[in-house]
C-alpha cells in the first residue's frame, strides 16, 4: 500500500527521502490516509526547501561556515574512544580539509575485520602485528656494546617474535637491508654487528645500537599504533597513522567498510568521488563535535567546488581562488597587485558576472532581482 503511494511522487521527490518515508511508515503501520498525508506534507516542504533561482548560494553557504565557526571551542584535540588515540578537532581542523592540506596533523585510520576475526580476541594481536609498525627494541630480549671487540651484541626475543607471527630470518634480513655498512655474524643465538669502517669509535657504536633498534621488522609504514575497541558488538582497530593501500592486502581486514581521515590518499587509491565522500564525512563529524548544526547542502557544495576539475583543490588563493573568472575577485582574495599587474600584461578582460567585482565598482550585483533583465517589446508603427 505505502509502495504504492510512494510511486506517484517518483520524480518528484528524492529517491533517499522517497526510501526513507517508506521504510518509517512500515516500522509504524500507517494506514493509507496517513500515509498519503505524510507525502503531501513532505512534497510541500520540500518544495519549500528548494534554492530560488538567483540565490546566492556561495555567500550562504560561506556564511553558514564562517558564523558557527567563530562559535567553535578552542578544544582542538580529541581522544578517539581511547586515551591513546588523538584526533584534531574543531576549528584547525576544518581549515585542515577546506584549505586541502596533504597530510593531517594526526592522521587516522578506523579499521574493520572481516568475520570471524572482528569478534575473535585471541587472532587480535597477530592481525595488529601485520598492521603496526614493529621495531627491534619491541623484540629484544637485550642490547649492549661490547667495548673491547667495538662491536653492537644483541639478542631477539624469539617467544615474543613468535607470539606476533613474525619470523626470525625476516628480521634479520630488514636489519641488514636497512643497515648496509655492518657485518652481522650469529653465534648461539646471539647476534653481533660490527661495522665495517672501524672510524668514529665509541659514539658511532652507540649510534649503530640506537639505529638497530629502531629498524623495522614488521607491520605497515606510517602506521604508529594500533588500538582495538568494541563498537556494535564487534572490535574495529584504530590505527594512528594512515595507509590505506597497504591496509587493503591485509587478508583479515574489510576493506570495504576500513576509512581515514587522510583526503588526498583516498583520492588516490579510490578516486575523486571518494575523496568528495570523505570531505563531507569529515566536516560534518567535527561541526557535529562541537554541537553545532549546518545544513548537509552546504558541506556538499563546498565539498562539490573542491573536487569538480577530478582533483582535490584548497579554498586557498592557490586552489579555488586562482581558478576564478574574474580578475578583480582574484584580487579581492589576497595578493591584489600580483593579479592586477599578471592581468595587465596579458589583457584580460573582466566580465563583471560575479559578485566581489560588481560590489567594488558599485553597480547592482546580478543576484536575485538583480538577475533577470527587463526587455520591452514595442508595438510596430502603423504604416501610413
Amino acid at each position: 500500500m505505502i509502495d504504492e503511494i510512494a510511486k506517484q511522487y517518483e520524480g518528484r521527490l528524492p529517491t533517499p527521502l522517497i526510501e526513507e518515508v517508506k521504510k518509517e511508515a512500515k516500522e509504524v503501520k500507517l494506514t493509507r490516509a496517513q500515509g498519503e498525508a505524510i507525502f503531501a506534507k513532505l512534497e510541500q516542504k520540500y518544495k519549500y526547501a528548494r534554492i530560488q533561482p538567483g540565490e546566492a548560494i556561495g555567500i550562504v553557504t560561506a556564511e553558514s561556515f564562517g558564523e558557527p565557526g567563530t562559535q567553535m571551542t578552542l578544544r582542538t584535540f580529541h581522544f578517539a574512544g581511547v586515551a591513546e588515540v588523538n584526533v584534531t578537532l574543531g576549528l584547525p581542523r576544518l581549515i585542515e580539509i577546506f584549505d586541502a592540506r596533504k597530510e593531517p596533523s594526526t592522521p587516522l585510520m578506523v579499521i574493520y575485520l572481516k568475520k570471524p576475526f572482528n569478534k575473535d580476541e585471541k587472532s587480535l594481536e597477530k592481525i595488529i602485528a601485520q598492521i603496526k609498525e614493529i621495531r627491534v627494541h619491541e623484540v629484544l630480549t637485550e642490547i649492549s656494546i661490547n667495548l673491547l671487540k667495538l662491536h653492537v651484541e644483541y639478542v631477539l626475543n624469539k617467544k615474543r617474535m613468535k607470539e606476533l607471527g613474525i619470523p626470525e630470518e625476516s628480521a634479520i634480513k630488514a636489519i641488514k637491508d636497512a643497515l648496509k655498512t655492518i657485518d652481522i655474524i650469529e653465534k648461539d643465538s646471539r647476534y653481533t654487528a660490527t661495522p665495517k669502517s672501524k672510524e668514529g669509535g665509541l659514539p658511532a657504536l652507540y649510534t649503530l645500537k640506537e639505529r638497530i633498534k629502531e629498524v623495522k621488522v614488521n607491520g605497515i609504514e606510517g602506521i604508529q599504533d594500533v588500538i582495538p575497541k568494541m563498537e556494535n558488538n564487534e572490535i574495529i582497530l584504530l590505527a594512528s597513522g594512515s595507509n590505506l593501500k597497504d591496509v587493503s592486502k591485509i587478508e583479515q581486514v574489510d576493506f570495504t567498510r576500513t576509512t581515514t581521515n587522510n583526503i588526498f590518499e583516498v583520492a588516490k587509491n579510490l578516486g575523486i568521488e571518494a575523496a568528495r565522500q570523505t570531505i563531507i564525512a569529515e566536516a560534518s563529524k567535527v561541526i557535529q563535535e562541537q554541537g553545532l548544526d549546518i545544513d548537509i547542502r552546504h558541506i556538499m557544495f563546498i565539498s562539490d567546488l573542491m573536487t569538480a576539475k577530478g582533483e582535490i583543490k584548497g579554498i586557498t588563493r592557490s586552489g579555488i581562488t586562482e581558478e576564478k573568472e574574474s580578475v578583480l575577485a582574484r584580487a579581492s582574495f589576497e595578493t591584489p597587485i600580483r593579479h592586477l599587474i599578471n592581468a595587465s600584461l596579458i589583457g584580460e578582460v573582466d566580465m563583471l558576472n560575479s559578485v566581489v567585482e560588481n560590489v567594488m565598482i558599485n553597480q547592482p550585483i546580478p543576484l536575485g532581482t538583480g538577475l533577470p533583465s527587463l526587455i520591452t517589446k514595442l508595438a510596430k508603427e502603423s504604416k501610413k
